[in-house]
Formats: C-alpha cells, structure tokens, sequence
C-alpha cells in the first residue's frame, strides 16, 4: 500500500511537468527525457563485445563514441565491428516513421556482449534524449533478444530510435541467429509506437512503457486472443495507467498487440529478460505471476485514507 500511496504522490508531483517535444531517428535536436537509473553495463578487456557503429559517423565522431562504450580506438581491430547505413535504417523504419524525420546520416551506435542465462537485457545509454532504457528493453525482448549487456551511444544527443536497427543487427552477427523478420519488424512498430503514446502521455509517459509491457505479458499467458479482448484490456489498461489515448492510438495499439500474439512470446522470458520493467509493474499493485490488476488496490488505499480522515475528525471533535 505505501508503494501505491508513493506512486500516487509521484505521479501528482508530475502533473506540472512539460514533456519534451517528440523527436525521431538520429535527430540532433537536443531533447532533455526524464532521469532514469542506468543499468550497470561494463565491458571488460575480456568480453568479446560485438560493435555495430553509425556508418556516417567521421572520424572524431566515431572516437567519442567509443570513448563513451569505454572502447580504446587502436583495440578496435579486435572488436567485431559491423556498420548500420542510413539505408538500412529506411529499410526497416520507413513503415512507421516519416522518411523526412529519420534522416540522411546513420549515427547510432552500440556495443553487445553475450552473458550467462538469466542475466536479463541490460542497458546503458549515452547522449540519447529520446529512447529510453525501458522502451529498448520491450522492443528487444519482442525481438528475442536474451541475456546481453548493451550499450547505446550517439557522438552527440540524438533521440536513438534508429539504434535499435543496430542492435538488432550485432546481435545476429554475435549469436548466428538470423532474427525473423517478423519479429523485428514487429520490435521496431513497439518502439516507435510507444515513443509516439509517451510523448502524448505527458508527466504519465513512464506509464506507457509500464502499461504496454502490461499488455504484451496478456498476450503473452493467452488471455487476449482476439481483436475485442484486446480492446477490453486496452481500454481497462488505460484507466489503470491513467493514461489517455485517442481512438486512434488505441487503434494502433491493438495492432501491434495482434502482431505480438501471433510472435507466441513466453511470459517468462519477458519477465526475466525485462525485469526492472515487471519490477515497476510489481511496485504499481500488479502480480507478473498472476496478471492481476490494481483496480482492487486503489479502492482498498480510497478506503483507508476515508478511515483514515474519519478517525482523525473523530479523535479532533470527540
């Protein structure tokens, strides 16, 4: 309970706070996103770390960014480094972003390491404004991407939606496994989708990432197998988050939820790999084991704080 008296003051103290203007690709506009705890990501002089750097990065660009992944330049020789164009980044975001507002230059970069089973995605990100830990980690659980340590780096603040496209491309060249198509296009129309919803979410954009992760854990245990139940769970979800979405969002959101089910995702993974983002949704009133919502909660904290005032009236007035 104290948790959710927590959250409800949190989420208060944000109603007056502006959320920055929406920013796609490798945009250079500095967009300021709100302060989230980065996960401990360290590459060791004995990791065999895959790169995969902007390909129109010059040469002073590309060494800032190294410097940020905590690369030296004269060892990368004995990286494996592959480089993302600006094509292959219209390749795989044209369907979902304006061509305009991704660019003509690829920038981001990342580094991945392989790790032991049950390490979980973990994620650091440098000079990006836009991406934030939670929405790559949705994206690259959708994807099939399990137990790596990552880092995301620009050579100065750009939103990083494109990085995804370069992770997803290390982490093929350092597992073997190609990453079926649906699969990623599907982890792309994620991150973009939940960008768009965070952004008109305002001081509630955190609990985008929260409710999509949500939803995506019903899909995964079958509880929403078709277009209606989906909607139900949407527009339920959407009271629970305190979360407002036009028609039309909603609209789309059902869409990627119906991709998301025929993937046939497994709950477990998604907790496991995602954790820090089921640890949120724990911390809001949600059993991850049991799918439970916190409508329940609220009405108990609502009638403990009545209690609460009519204990207090009785003892000033008795």
């Amino acid at each position: 309970m104290k948790k959710i008296r927590n959250r409800l003051v949190c989420m208060v103290l944000s109603a007056a706070m502006l959320f920055p203007q929406q920013v796609w690709a490798d945009s250079t506009e500095t967009v300021v996103t709100p302060q989230e705890t980065q996960d401990p990501v360290v590459i060791e002089q004995d990791d065999r770390p895959y790169l995969s750097l902007g390909a129109d990065l010059t040469k002073e660009q590309q060494a800032t960014v190294l410097n940020l992944m905590g690369i030296k330049e004269e060892e990368l020789s004995g990286y494996n480094v592959s480089y993302v164009t600006n094509a292959e980044e219209h390749t795989y975001l044209d369907a979902y972003i304006s061509s305009n507002k991704i660019g003509t230059r690829a920038w981001s970069s990342v580094v991945i390491v392989k790790r032991e089973k049950g390490n979980g995605i973990q994620i650091s990100t440098k000079n990006i404004t836009y991406c934030t830990i939670s929405m790559y980690k949705n994206a690259l659980v959708t994807a099939g991407v399990a137990d790596a340590d990552i880092i995301v780096a620009g050579p100065q603040p750009i939103s990083g939606t494109a990085a995804l496209v370069g992770v997803l491309k290390a982490y093929t060249d350092m597992t073997g496994d190609e990453i079926p198509q649906e699969r990623m296009d599907t982890a792309l129309n994620e991150l973009v989708l939940t960008g768009e919803l965070r952004s008109v979410a305002g001081a509630n954009g955190e609990n985008v990432e929260e409710m999509v992760a949500y939803l995506k854990q019903k899909v995964a245990e079958g509880a929403l197998t078709d277009e209606n139940s989906i909607q139900t769970a949407i527009e339920d979800a959407c009271k629970d988050f305190d979360i407002s979405l036009t028609d039309e969002q909603k609209s789309e959101l059902i869409d990627l939820m119906l991709k998301i089910k025929d993937l046939n995702l497994d709950v477990d993974s998604l907790i496991e790999q995602a954790q820090s983002v089921y640890d949120n949704l724990s911390g809001m009133g949600f059993d991850c084991a049991k799918g439970e919502g916190i409508a329940a909660k609220f009405g108990s904290f609502f009638s403990d704080l009545i209690a609460s005032i009519k204990e207090f009236f009785a003892g000033l007035f008795g």
